[in-house]
């Protein structure tokens, strides 16, 4: 039940945290992947991040430009536009202040925060 339960959480958030992986410069698939997975999120599979990625630049938060390789296949880098950087701010504050009323009701319900190491993530990565 854990990871259905992970899985929906990821869900609702998973646009947030792509745009957030790309603050830092462009990058392809792959790498935003195991990127958010050495974050502790953990994996996250083609079927689910490319169509993330498809939506954000259809709605013009990222841009992505193919690249041929010297070795290997092509890939597709993606960029944060502006408004993806805007709507980052925007929907990343609403995000945490989310998070911290949730927080609160756990706290206040006798939930523990986990402990490093302890964690159900740690089992993903």
């Amino acid at each position: 039940m854990t990871s259905d339960r992970r899985a929906s959480w990821l869900k609702g958030v998973l646009d947030l945290l792509v745009l957030a992986s790309l603050t830092a410069g462009e990058n392809y698939g792959y790498e935003i992947a195991k990127d958010l997975a050495e974050s502790g999120l953990g994996q996250i599979k083609g079927g689910t991040l490319y169509p993330v990625l498809n939506r954000l630049e259809e709605a013009g938060l990222v841009t992505a430009e193919f690249r041929v390789a010297e070795r290997g296949p092509g890939r597709r880098y993606y960029r944060l536009t502006d408004r993806g950087r805007q709507t980052l701010a925007e929907q990343g504050g609403l995000w945490l202040s989310f998070d911290e009323s949730v927080r609160t009701v756990l706290a206040g319900g006798g939930a523990a925060a986990p402990r490093p190491g302890n964690t159900p993530e740690g089992s993903h990565r």
